[in-house]
């Protein structure tokens, strides 16, 4: 737990001071790391894990995770206190790359960083395929969601991580690389904190105030992770790959699901992009205390 504090909060509040300072910084920053950080980041973390034949079983618990929530905010009483399209689906889409990452990395042993990795390729094809349809409420552009899927960070490191497990440099390379790939994914989490401190120079929504972003804290923070939980002891999953994908549905609301919002609304709307960046500010504050509950539960009273 201590390592999970010491390796989160720092590089969250360093992004923070810094996204408040230099507005432009994560502009700047982000197409490198997106392009080159992340994905070789992600060889080394997939090489040491290695391939295991439950990478399918967590990426289907990624699926199942979104069909749960969808499914439950079809109802009517719930549909009444998430109101809006964009809050829905900041309860179902979490922030497993920048922030599911560490949280794996800090919590969990080494084994399950391909189960987090199977997770955010998953929750990254749903986010961007039924995305614009819940933000919309119409079919997104395809070309355009298929763009965004071939440049994703997490299929670029997959594609480079099965290549170069086929050559018998892989172990080595594993090795070399193990510190930058730690290195690189603080620094992608000191780009949420950068995220987070350009949304404080906004005036954001209290999750008071804000029709359903109150519900939507809890449906992503607790009922989420809840449902993981009771459908992966139902499966009989085993401990690790249960913790692994319960953990990722615990992660707060992912900035992308501000970024469909944005693109959707393009100023129209402005009360629905600012209750889902209140979201996914207020998310990932209270996931600082959230994530550790989790993980305290899942170690202790459900520990094997």
């Amino acid at each position: 737990m201590l390592r999970f504090l010491l390796e989160l909060v720092p590089a969250l509040g360093i992004g923070l001071l810094l996204g408040v300072r230099f507005p432009g910084l994560p502009g700047r920053l982000a197409p490198p790391l997106i392009n080159w950080g992340i994905p070789i980041g992600l060889v080394a973390l997939l090489l040491r894990a290695g391939f295991q034949t439950n990478l399918l079983t967590a990426a289907l618990m990624a699926a199942a995770a979104s069909g749960l929530g969808l499914l439950l905010l079809r109802l009517p009483a719930l549909g009444r206190w998430i109101p809006g399209g964009s809050l829905q689906l900041g309860c179902i889409v979490g922030n497993t790359g920048y922030w599911g990452l560490p949280v794996a990395l800090a919590l969990l042993p080494s084994g399950a960083i391909g189960f987090t990795i199977a997770f955010d390729l998953m929750a990254t094809l749903i986010t961007w395929s039924l995305g614009p349809l819940l933000v919309n409420r119409r079919a997104g552009n395809v070309r355009r969601q298929l763009r965004v899927l071939t440049t994703s960070p997490a299929i670029r490191g997959l594609v480079l991580a099965l290549l170069v497990h086929q050559t018998p440099w892989s172990a080595t390379l594993a090795q070399w690389l193990w510190w930058p790939a730690r290195l690189v994914i603080l620094v992608a989490l000191a780009m949420v904190g950068m995220r987070l401190g350009l949304m404080l120079r906004r005036r954001l929504p209290s999750p008071v105030r804000a029709p359903g972003l109150g519900a939507a804290l809890v449906g992503k923070l607790v009922a989420l992770p809840l449902a993981m939980l009771l459908l992966a002891s139902l499966l009989g999953l085993p401990t690790l790959l249960r913790d692994a994908v319960v953990l990722q549905a615990a992660a707060p609301t992912a900035i992308s699901v501000l970024l469909l919002t944005e693109a959707a609304t393009a100023g129209q709307q402005e009360e629905a992009a600012e209750a889902v960046a209140g979201l996914v500010l207020w998310s990932t504050a209270l996931a600082l205390v959230s994530v550790p509950l989790w993980w305290w539960l899942l170690s202790g009273p459900l520990g094997s």
